[in-house]
């Protein structure tokens, strides 16, 4: 793991040194950018970016791995768009890949997906057909999507590939505002799918297809009363099994809301989001498996206030509840859908340990930000499990007796970034330390290699 280290830490200063290349000469205050090399042609916008990232971590929590776990990852992101008026073109090339990994590390699709087109849609704008002051918009194609608080559909800036789907989806600006969006998408399955080719860095087109269909909609509504922001939304899922592969046969509904109100400075803020969802869903992947019923939920709690001063620190209590699986009776493990889950639950990569789905858990966070260049928080998380007989969050760690207890742990975790050349390039540091309570240290499957260390760092060159 040394070796690695000093790879993945030489990887970083290299792009470091390479930190020059992207001020100008005569103008060092403004950075290179692709749309100005091009001539800032009109009605053309381009942008990239490029990101090195090193993890590490020590004491492997899900079962059956090693004990101990590192990697490189690359992710490389090319956007452009053509907009003629009316009409808009634009695609997103993503190149996603992880190096110094092996058969037992927990690299995934999470991590790798080489050279894919994950835009690539149309786009007619309608200007204030549905009233004066309005906005209204068509895509087709392949696209990202970002909802509100993203809990359950956003795009994945953490993680080294991020979700897109296939399909259509209408936009309507309102005059005082609002926002309403409606979707009917494939969501791009990432390939390829096996270990080996993975860690081959296999180049591989995603698929998407009419046996997995997400579609739904979502209005977001400023200042319904003084400073407090209202989203509503309802979310659909629809899958089925194909010839290659078995699945849970999900049909998942999934209706919402959430109440919030921006941070400032000398004053509170919050955020109330619940989701409940309800459908049925394949008692296993095997075919002619028995239906059950689903009923399961989602809250997040949130208050907060931020000081004055030149730190502007905020302090948060948040908390967090998503339904796990019970005996007996309607199927209660909530789906987090297509939601990422790193602002919530820490770093995710080869980490990741906490999600929206079997946590009951309480937590404090800290935010700081001294200058326009530097930003950070620590956040400190308790965590049960709100069914002991199933699987713990993200951890695939469970007894299916429930003789284990609830209580999975504490999570401690810090994060700072610094812009060293603002807008352009920035680093990106932080760690993560789960300590393993009782059920992560005697439910059937668990490694017990000992408290989960993790940490990571990674420059990001944006053009």
């Amino acid at each position: 793991m040394i070796a690695r280290y000093l790879t993945g830490a030489g990887v970083l200063a290299l792009a470091a040194l390479a930190a020059p290349a992207f001020a100008q000469e005569e103008k060092p205050d403004e950075p290179w950018t692709l749309q100005e090399a091009l001539g800032d042609p009109e009605g053309l916008e381009v942008s990239g970016s490029i990101r090195v990232r090193y993890e590490a971590l020590a004491n492997q929590f899900r079962p059956g791995l090693d004990e101990n776990d590192d990697i490189v990852s690359l992710q490389s992101r090319l956007f452009a768009q053509y907009d003629t008026g009316p009409i808009r073109v634009g695609g997103e090339l993503i190149d996603s890949r992880a190096y110094a990994t092996d058969a037992g590390s927990s690299v995934g699709t999470g991590e790798v997906n080489a050279l894919e087109l994950v835009q690539a849609y149309i786009g007619a704008d309608f200007g204030d057909v549905f009233g004066e002051g309005s906005q209204a918009s068509l895509d087709a194609g392949r696209f990202v999507l970002d909802l509100g608080s993203r809990r359950l559909a956003g795009r994945n800036n953490f993680r080294n590939t991020t979700n897109a789907f296939t399909g259509a989806k209408f936009e309507l600006d309102g005059k005082a505002g609002e926002q309403l969006t409606l979707f009917y998408t494939y969501p791009q399955q990432r390939l390829p799918g096996d270990k080996a080719a993975i860690l081959d860095n296999e180049i591989e087109w995603d698929r998407e297809g009419d046996e997995l269909i997400f579609w739904g909609g979502f209005l977001s509504k400023p200042k319904l009363a003084g400073s407090a922001h209202l989203d509503l939304y309802f979310f659909a899922l629809d899958e089925d099994d194909t010839a290659g592969s078995a699945t849970r046969d999900r049909r998942l509904y999934t209706p919402g809301a959430r109440v919030f109100r921006d941070p400032a400075v000398g004053r509170f803020d919050y955020e109330f989001e619940y989701a409940y969802q309800f459908g049925d869903i394949s008692a296993s992947n095997v075919a002619d498996a028995p239906q059950q019923n689903v009923s399961a939920q989602f809250l997040h709690a949130e208050i907060g206030y931020q000081f004055g001063g030149s730190w502007q620190p905020r302090v948060a209590v948040e908390y967090d509840l998503a339904t796990g699986d019970k005996p007996g009776g309607d199927y209660g493990r909530f789906d987090s859908l297509y939601g990422p889950r790193r602002f919530d639950y820490g770093p995710t990569g080869i980490y990741g340990p906490l999600g929206r789905n079997n946590i009951d858990s309480p937590g404090v966070r800290l935010e700081v930000k001294p200058s326009k260049r530097w930003d950070g928080f620590v956040f400190y998380r308790a965590a049960w499990l709100d069914s002991a007989s199933d699987s713990f969050a993200n951890t695939g760690v469970r007894d299916a007796a429930g003789q284990s207890g609830k209580f999975g742990g504490h999570q401690i975790e810090a994060r700072a970034r610094y812009w060293i050349v603002p807008t352009a390039l920035r680093l990106d540091t932080g760690a993560a330390a789960l300590f393993h309570g009782r059920f992560l240290e005697t439910a059937p499957n668990a490694n017990g290699f000992g408290d989960t260390l993790y940490g990571y760092v990674d420059l990001t060159a944006s053009f």
